[in-house]
């Protein structure tokens, strides 16, 4: 049984103190319901609901024959129909257990309680479970459903960048590096490099296999041996964390160490630093005209200045994807260490796995609608080309270097460095080398536009 989380909750967003339930929460209503207390309790109670049936299942554990379809009918229910009432019966148990996971077990045996042909077998709700082994299925099962969530939305950012990637193909603009002028590229090259390099890190994303345990108190199956030493426990152990579409760790101490979660979480840091670099790569081209932002009827860019447009979205994407990382690594780092066989570190650090996840998705939502707002100007890309005819003196010294003209690079350094040169310049340097006619064709015919390599071709690749 898959466990759904399509309902997203409401709450109360002007008393909210993170502002991804706040200010932003309308973003991330599905990731609520997902990585929220309710969605930690309804994950908790599927694995209760689903090792209680895997139980009945189970040869030579004749005291939880098989349950009817009824029955089966019945516990799916709970867990289909878990709502916002349910959740809070949850959480008055947990007060006087002061036990998260016990009161989820309490909880179950309260609603079978009133089913007699279920109410027998009771005693096998969490049978030989420790907490850890509900948790951490539960938190695997969160963060599969989260990263779904966020994929789609990285796959709207990315088809988005190949789309401007394909239209603006052969739209020539001047490069810079280390803020400077440097050899021209297609502002579609740009937007591909940034498509590969999002996809590349999203497969290794996909690939990663979160991983399972249930294995109780220490790791050893010590409780499920002593009560049923025939079960091979082992393996009644890794169908059940098949089922659930997971992987299974063999070896753990009280606590599954994690390792495969700081492992995806490391990619998300990853993934998100391009997309930070994304962010302030649009900011930039903004700021020097090669984007106009598509005017919204109403908006106001500045408070004192009537004339602002200001890149708000890429701001808000760049500060957001910093707060995720922030946390990503913090858990990444945390989560794979417990003294001896437990502590409780990683229970509360686990609980903001949320965060991550909203603040990703949050900058994801900001980085797409700022490019949407994205409308070229090819007058400002143009007049800077057009101005920086010094990018050329690349391809001058490199065909020197071709007919081994000593000191090209020199020449070129002399003529043009720190300077503003122009054609002319560049076409009586030429006419004063020594090299073949139809090389010298073949520079002077250049200009900064067509200087642009194989860019075209790269940005539809």
């Amino acid at each position: 049984m898959d466990i759904s989380y399509n309902k997203p909750m409401k709450t109360d967003s002007l008393l909210a103190i993170s502002p991804l339930d706040g200010r932003y929460n309308s973003v991330n209503n599905e990731l609520s319901y997902i990585t929220s207390e309710y969605g930690l309790i309804k994950y908790r109670l599927f694995i209760e609901v689903e090792w209680f049936k895997h139980l009945s299942n189970t040869k030579n554990i004749p005291e939880i024959p098989k349950l009817s379809i009824n029955n089966i009918r019945y516990l799916n229910d709970l867990v289909k129909n878990f709502s916002k009432k349910d959740a809070n019966r949850v959480k008055v148990i947990e007060k006087k257990t002061n036990h998260d996971v016990k009161a989820i077990e309490y909880f179950l045996k309260e609603k079978i309680s009133k089913i007699r042909s279920l109410n027998k077998y009771s005693e096998f709700i969490h049978f030989a479970c420790t907490s850890e082994d509900i948790n951490n299925l539960s938190y695997s099962l969160m963060i599969r459903d989260a990263s779904n969530i966020v994929a789609s939305s990285i796959h709207d950012v990315s088809r988005n960048l190949k789309q401007k990637a394909n239209k603006f193909a052969t739209t020539p603009m001047l490069s810079r590096t280390h803020g400077q002028t440097a050899s021209p590229t297609t502002m579609g090259k740009e937007f591909s490099n940034f498509v590969h390099r999002i996809n590349t890190i999203n497969t290794s994303i996909g690939a990663i296999k979160l991983k399972g345990k249930i294995n109780g108190a220490v790791g050893n199956f010590n409780a499920h041996t002593i009560a049923y030493p025939k079960v091979n426990w082992e393996l009644v152990s890794k169908k059940f964390i098949k089922g659930l579409g997971l992987e299974v760790n063999s070896h753990t101490t009280q606590v599954e160490p994690k390792d495969s979660i700081a492992e995806l979480f490391f990619h998300y840091v990853r993934l998100n630093n391009v997309l930070i670099d994304l962010s302030r790569d649009m900011w930039g081209y903004i700021s020097l005209g090669y984007f106009k932002q598509k005017l919204k009827k109403g908006e106001i860019g500045s408070s004192t200045m009537p004339h602002k447009v200001n890149p708000i979205d890429f701001e808000n994407a760049e500060g957001n994807l910093g707060l995720a990382n922030s946390i990503f690594l913090h858990l990444s780092n945390s989560v794979v260490i417990s003294r001896w066989q437990r502590d409780l570190t990683d229970s509360t650090v686990m609980r903001n796995v949320g965060l991550c996840y909203g603040h990703t998705n949050l900058a994801l939502y900001s980085l797409l609608k700022g490019l949407n707002k994205l409308e070229i100007n090819k007058d400002q890309i143009n007049k800077d080309l057009d101005n920086s005819w010094e990018v050329l003196t690349e391809a001058i010294q490199t065909v020197l270097r071709k007919h081994s003209i000593s000191n090209g690079y020199e020449l070129m350094k002399d003529l043009s460095r720190g300077k503003q040169i122009n054609k002319e310049d560049l076409d009586k340097f030429i006419d004063s080398t020594d090299i073949p006619i139809e090389d010298k064709q073949r520079l002077k015919s250049l200009k900064p536009s067509s200087y642009i390599g194989i860019a075209n071709k790269l940005a539809k690749s």
